[in-house]
């Protein structure tokens, strides 16, 4: 038995016609009778059951067919690992990302891909998620970290949850802050388009009415002006970190998060290294940044 013969075993089985099977495989229809049949004389049961209408599987035929597409899947997959790893002797990872999952969510999964693979190199640009989705749309970036959703252009999965906090400078409040306590605040806004929409869309969702001081484009400049006592702030708990001594975090009356992910370009071949990044991060499971 070999694996040409189960290849030809499989496509008999598809089409049901041997004729059509060798037009398929790109060989003659008397190759692939002998192959057939040097199979069944090696196991000793009749496979196909010929007739005019075609080749029908035997009951036993059934269950062969099975255990050869398992066996061809199995032999896909060593091929693919062995690539895989040759293609990982050296290489390049682009990453772009948004500062705060640049900061708190790579270095680690970086250090983890870069001990398994030393010969890969990795590079990181941090810019927006606009920014991000540019890159990868432009090639100057393979994979992206970006908030999702995103477009139909970019396939995705999800790596992280993170929580958005209100930061109040002061002595620690017990319990949490409530509606009402928020509501004697001035606020100081993130200036970035996704963020500031989800967070006034959530308080229009809890009709609250959000009082604004500010809209600030850096994360750390916000967390600043609210440790001078300017404001409160809403940002999720990843661009706030770290908080200055004086300043708390605390979770909304009503939770919101944002969900981060991974991003490709649909559409763009990929290199080894690449898929490597990409299958060791689907291999981790999500951070949950909320506390």
């Amino acid at each position: 038995m070999n694996l040409a013969q189960l290849e030809v075993l499989i496509a008999v089985a598809e089409s049901g016609s041997f004729s059509q099977a060798a037009l398929d495989l790109g060989t003659s229809q008397p190759a692939v009778s002998r192959a057939i049949a040097a199979l069944e004389e090696e196991l000793g049961v009749i496979l196909l059951h010929r007739g005019r209408f075609g080749a029908r599987l035997s009951h036993i035929g059934e269950r062969v067919l099975e255990h050869a597409r398992q066996i061809l899947l199995l032999r896909d997959q060593i091929r693919h690992d062995a690539n895989l790893e040759k293609g990982l002797r050296d290489g390049h990872v682009r990453i772009a990302s948004f500062r705060s999952a640049a900061t708190h969510l790579l270095p680690p999964r970086v250090a983890a891909f870069r001990r398994r693979w030393p010969g890969v190199q990795v590079s990181l640009t941090e810019t927006d998620p606009a920014g991000v989705e540019q890159a990868l749309r432009d090639g100057r970036a393979d994979i992206g970290l970006v908030p999702l959703p995103r477009g139909e252009d970019f396939e995705t999965w999800e790596i992280a949850r993170d929580e958005y906090v209100v930061l109040l400078a002061g002595q620690p409040l017990q319990p949490c802050p409530t509606w009402e306590q928020l509501a004697c605040y001035e606020f100081i806004l993130y200036n970035y388009a996704e963020c500031t929409s989800a967070v006034r869309q959530h308080w229009q969702r809890c009709g609250q009415t959000l009082k604004v001081a500010y809209e600030i484009k850096e994360d750390s400049t916000i967390v600043s002006m609210v440790a001078q006592g300017l404001g409160a702030a809403i940002l999720p708990r990843l661009a706030a970190m770290p908080l200055p001594p004086g300043v708390c975090a605390y979770p909304l009356p009503d939770p919101l998060e944002r969900v981060i992910g991974a991003a490709i370009l649909t559409q763009a071949l990929q290199p080894a290294s690449v898929f490597a990044f990409l299958e060791m991060l689907r291999q981790l499971p999500a951070i949950a940044t909320a506390s």
